[in-house]
C-alpha cells in the first residue's frame, strides 16, 4: 500500500480509503468486520462513513453503518491505528428522519458530533465533513447551477467554522472537511478559514471516468490551496466494474436492488464503458482496475474512496495500487473522455 500525506498534516492516509455507506443494508455486521480486518491486513488505514449511511437511507438503519465500525473498534482495540472520517448529514427530504432541524447550527453540529461519536465508540474523529451544502447548488450529479433570482441564502459559512472550531479545541475532531461541494463553496470556506478557526483539509467529491467535472474548477482550488480530494464513487456505483453491461442485472448488485440509483445509467455512460473496456483489454487488465488505477493517480488526489459488498471485489479494489497506467492508456483514456465527456447525470 502507498501513503499520501493529509494536506497541511503531518498525517499519512492510505492511497486507497475504505468505504462503508452498504454496512447495515446491504452488509451485515459480520461482514462489514471482515472487511475492516481484510483492509487493514493489506495497509489500509483510513476509513470512511457518515451519520447518514448506510446509503439508501431508512429511519430503520440510520447510523448502523457507525455502530458497525464502533463494534469492530471495541472488539479489535485498533482506533489508534485508523484514520477515521466521518460526516453531518445536510439539508434533505431524505434526512428528515435524523433531525428535524437539518441546518448547520451550532446545535445541530454538537447533537451530530454527540451522535457520531457514541456509535462510533470513540472520544474524536480525524475529519469530520460537512456531507453536502446547505444552500441550494448543483451536487449528487446535478450538471450545472441553475441561478434562481430572489435566491436569498443567508451565508452562515463563518458560524459553521466557529462550532467546528470549539470541536476542535476540544479534541472531538482534529481537521476539518467538505463534500460535494463547488469551487465557490470551497473558497468561501478558504476564506473563513483563519486566525483560530480552522482550515478545510479534503474535500470528498464524486470523480471518475464517467465523471471528471472535478477538473474544471475544483481540481485547481486544491492545487493552489493545498486541499485533498477524497473520490468517491471512483467506479460510478459499480457501473465501471463492467458488471452491467449488455443490461445485465446480476443479483444482489447495487443497481439491481436500488435502480433509482440511475446517475450512471444513460446511454452515453454504456457507450463510455464499452470503450473503456476495450482499453482495458489492450492493457491487458480489468475495467475495474483501469477505472480505479486512473482514479489513484491523479495529483489532486488524497485518497480513492472504495466500497465493496464481497472480499473478493474488495481485493481486487485494493490491488489497483500496484498499477501504472502507461501513457499510451492514459491517452487512449483522454481521447473517449473527449468523444464523451461527463456522460452521467
Amino acid at each position: 500500500m502507498e501513503y499520501n500525506t493529509l494536506p497541511g498534516t503531518s498525517i499519512q492516509v492510505s492511497k486507497i480509503c475504505l468505504g462503508t455507506m452498504t454496512w447495515g443494508r446491504q452488509n451485515n455486521e459480520q461482514e462489514g468486520h471482515d472487511q475492516m480486518n481484510y483492509a487493514v491486513e493489506h495497509g489500509i488505514n483510513f476509513f470512511d462513513t457518515a451519520e447518514l449511511y448506510p446509503v439508501p437511507p431508512r429511519k430503520e438503519e440510520q447510523g448502523e453503518t457507525e455502530r458497525i465500525i464502533g463494534t469492530w473498534f471495541k472488539k479489535t482495540g485498533k482506533r489508534k491505528d485508523i484514520i477515521l472520517a466521518s460526516k453531518i448529514a445536510g439539508p434533505a427530504a431524505f434526512t428528515q428522519h435524523i433531525r428535524t432541524d437539518k441546518s448547520y447550527s451550532k446545535k445541530t453540529i454538537d447533537l451530530a458530533i454527540e451522535g457520531n461519536l457514541k456509535r462510533l465508540q470513540t472520544d474524536y474523529i480525524d475529519i469530520y465533513q460537512l456531507h453536502w451544502p446547505e444552500r441550494p447548488t448543483n451536487f449528487f450529479g446535478k450538471r450545472g447551477y441553475t441561478y434562481s433570482r430572489g435566491d436569498q441564502w443567508e451565508d452562515n459559512i463563518s458560524e459553521v467554522l466557529d462550532a467546528l472550531s470549539e470541536h476542535v479545541k476540544k479534541g472531538t475532531i482534529r481537521f476539518i472537511g467538505l463534500s460535494n461541494e463547488t469551487p465557490w463553496g470551497m473558497m468561501r470556506f478558504l476564506q473563513e478559514g483563519v486566525n483560530e478557526r480552522p482550515r478545510i483539509r479534503t474535500i470528498q467529491n464524486p470523480y471518475s471516468l464517467l465523471n471528471r467535472t472535478f477538473e474544471t474548477g475544483n481540481a485547481e482550488v486544491c492545487h493552489r490551496e493545498n486541499v485533498g480530494l477524497l473520490a468517491y464513487s471512483p467506479l460510478a456505483f459499480g457501473v465501471l466494474s463492467g458488471k452491467y453491461r449488455g443490461g445485465k442485472l446480476p443479483e444482489n448488485a447495487r443497481l439491481t436492488l436500488f435502480p433509482h440509483y440511475d446517475r450512471y445509467s444513460s446511454i452515453n455512460c454504456a457507450h463510455a464503458v464499452e470503450a473503456y473496456q476495450k482499453i482495458a483489454d489492450q492493457a491487458g487488465i480489468s475495467l475495474t482496475q483501469l477505472s480505479l488505477a486512473f482514479v489513484n493517480d491523479r495529483p489532486f488526489m488524497t485518497s480513492n474512496i472504495i466500497g465493496a459488498t464481497t472480499l473478493e471485489q474488495l481485493k481486487e479494489n485494493i490491488g489497483s495500487t500496484a498499477i501504472m497506467l502507461s501513457d499510451d492508456t492514459l491517452e487512449a483514456i483522454n481521447k473517449v473522455h473527449e468523444q464523451i465527456p461527463n456522460p452521467s447525470t
